[in-house]
């Protein structure tokens, strides 16, 4: 069988055969012609198929790439998971000892600001422990329909008085006509994650808009800040896991969000804003939605 690139060719062989075998009158123009056009032809095949042989170099590149990085993280995993336990039975006695421990000397306020101390040090080893166990996490979602906007709202009443006292001014466009098939607690997660780090970026007050839609077949979610932005090797690396632009942190936030996104079937990216600060983009697929009752 022959490909739609080899037919013209061949005919035009062809025709050239049968005219070198005919007789003497031969149209020497027309010989040439034949030529020029099974030349042709052949150029068109040889560029179509070195066409097709770098599409196809290119996207096993990529998906080679991809799944190095799920080893990478896979192996990643195992080792964080095994650390996060350990920590996490080592930290639950030392918290209820420090508990008793601030039960006794609360007549003595020198000693209590000292064990407040232990109690702050020990609560951010439990965030962190937290941090992985969420990423190291490899389970399918629980999934029920989630209506996200109000979840996106009851995050932002919890944290209120942390916008206030940081002087951060909250804008919302949420879109109401439709409820995400997701897991409640990661989809919470995640999108706590991201307010969180809108605040960590505008530490001395801002704007955090998040705005909802519906959009080119999927629910679109975003999170865009009056921060810093992100720098130009930042914006490669900032979903990996343990880095951080900050001196504080597990470097974990955003990676947790992308594996809450990608279980989800989703997407997330992330860019600057035209005229200062970043947006974060939730997105996740339309087969997702359910219309509001």
């Amino acid at each position: 069988m022959t490909s739609p690139h080899e037919e013209p060719m061949m005919s035009d062989t062809n025709r050239l055969w049968n005219l070198s075998a005919g007789d003497e009158s031969i149209d020497l123009r027309e010989l040439l012609s034949c030529w020029d056009k099974a030349t042709a032809r052949l150029q068109e095949t040889h560029e179509s198929l070195r066409k097709e042989v770098t599409r196809l170099t290119d996207e096993l590149e990529v998906k080679n790439r991809e799944l190095a990085r799920k080893n990478r993280l896979a192996d990643l995993g195992l080792v964080a998971s095994h650390i996060a336990h350990e920590v996490r039975n080592g930290l639950m006695p030392l918290t209820l000892y420090t508990g008793l421990l601030k039960r006794k000397v609360d007549s003595d306020p020198d000693t209590k600001r000292i064990v407040d101390k232990i109690e702050s040090g020990l609560t951010v080893l439990n965030t962190t422990v937290d941090d992985l166990l969420h990423f190291t996490a490899d389970r399918q979602p629980n999934q029920a329909y989630v209506p996200t906007s109000e979840m996106i709202r009851e995050i932002c009443e919890d944290l209120a008085p942390q916008f206030q006292a940081q002087n951060v001014q909250i804008r919302l466009d949420l879109v109401e006509q439709g409820m995400l098939l997701a897991d409640k607690d990661m989809l919470k997660r995640a999108f706590l994650n991201l307010i969180l780090n809108a605040l960590d970026v505008m530490p001395n007050g801002g704007i955090l808009t998040i705005t909802s839609q519906v959009n080119f077949g999927h629910l679109e979610i975003e999170f865009a800040d009056t921060g810093c932005g992100i720098t130009h090797t930042d914006v490669r690396r900032i979903f990996d896991p343990f880095y951080s632009t900050k001196s504080t942190g597990t470097g974990l936030g955003l990676a947790i969000v992308q594996r809450v996104v990608e279980v989800h079937q989703g997407q997330v990216s992330a860019m600057n804003c035209p005229d200062f600060g970043a947006a974060f983009t939730l997105m996740f697929p339309m087969k997702s939605l359910k219309a509001a009752a």
